[in-house]
């Protein structure tokens, strides 16, 4: 049975948000992230695009290329409450549901009758209904494919792309678009001549098994309109973290500790939510000459609460010798596992 697999993908989804909670933005070049001169952006409307303003592009270029732009900051708690507003639609659409970000996922709709054209129109227009955003919907019988249609009309598209489709549907398309080809690897391929996934399609698998190693072979079928990956609906988080570059830089281990403190309660919140707990905590810092750095610990207990948290990443900001200046700090909390908290507590009162 072929499959029927959907990628769902929230339009400029923080800067989205920020229209919604005022509506006098509407229209407006609105840019989330950035606000300091030293800040990055995280987001931008489509308005905001338009001038060149893109993701993780440093806020004071983004000012250059969008000297109206309506810069905001950013709003985790707002963009995770929606999120799981949106998701819950999914879910009750089908259990078999893949989140890859706060604003995508893919669904495996396979195992139901209706048509997927029918399923992509009833999310678009729950979603504008429940929530006033708009979402792109890709559809296809494979995770590769799905992923591209959503980005085919964006915004506030639909796009199927069928076996019939393959490869005469993707022979124009950047190589940038393939899944698994990083900017390094497409700027290497670029020196050789290859520009198009037509210029990747006339390579032989051997010379993409040498190029790409391991992954030379999933590229070569990708390409081809093969794609084996299931959706995976218990997908695994393997971290949590904060970070943000500072108004100025700092060797000041009490200025940064300062942070390290905001970034635990805010990861520790996000542990409790979940029901999370922890027992790896990391601290990077990135120096004012753009060198990155992290030191971990993992300690022998599971633990979420922002105090323990606090405690381990201050012990770590200790032992790092800072001989340069910091202009970016961040924590990081990995080697998670669901809280058994009440279970334990159970055997205890016995």
């Amino acid at each position: 049975m072929e499959r029927k697999i959907i990628h769902v993908d929230l339009d400029a989804f923080f800067a989205s948000v920020e229209v919604i909670d005022d509506p006098s933005l509407k229209g407006k070049p609105v840019i989330v992230g950035g606000v300091s001169s030293r800040g990055v952006v995280c987001t931008c409307s489509y308005e905001a695009r338009k001038y060149g303003v893109h993701s993780a592009m440093p806020g004071f270029m983004a000012k250059k290329r969008c000297p109206h732009g309506i810069f905001l900051p950013v709003r985790h708690w707002r963009y995770s409450e929606v999120s799981r507003e949106v998701f819950k639609i999914f879910y009750e659409l089908t259990d078999r549901v893949e989140p890859l970000s706060i604003d995508e996922a893919f669904l495996d709709i396979t195992h139901m009758d209706e048509d997927p054209l029918d399923v992509a129109h009833l999310i678009k227009e729950r979603v504008m209904k429940e929530t006033g955003l708009t979402i792109s919907v890709g559809i296809s019988y494979n995770k590769f494919l799905a992923k591209l249609a959503s980005d085919w009309n964006k915004p506030d598209g639909i796009k199927v792309i069928s076996k019939e489709m393959i490869p005469d549907i993707l022979r124009p398309l950047s190589i940038k678009k393939v899944y698994g080809i990083g900017r390094k690897s497409a700027e290497k391929l670029k020196s050789i001549g290859i520009f198009t996934i037509d210029d990747l399609l006339r390579l032989p698998k051997e010379y993409l098994e040498e190029f790409f190693g391991k992954y030379g072979n999933e590229i070569y079928d990708r390409i081809r309109g093969i794609d084996n990956r299931m959706v995976k609906p218990s997908r695994e988080r393997k971290s949590i973290g904060r970070e943000t570059t500072l108004a100025e830089d700092s060797s000041d281990k009490e200025h940064l500790r300062k942070y390290l403190l905001r970034f635990s309660k805010n990861v520790s919140e996000t542990l409790v939510s979940k029901g999370i707990l922890t027992k790896t905590i990391t601290v990077k810092i990135k120096t004012s000459n753009f060198q990155s750095h992290t030191k971990s610990r993992t300690i022998y207990d599971y633990i979420n609460s922002y105090e323990q948290i606090y405690s381990i990443a201050s012990d770590i900001l200790d032992e790092i010798e800072l001989e340069d200046e910091i202009r970016l700090i961040g924590l990081t909390v990995a080697n998670l596992s669901q809280n058994e908290a009440k279970q334990l507590s159970f055997f205890d009162n016995k």
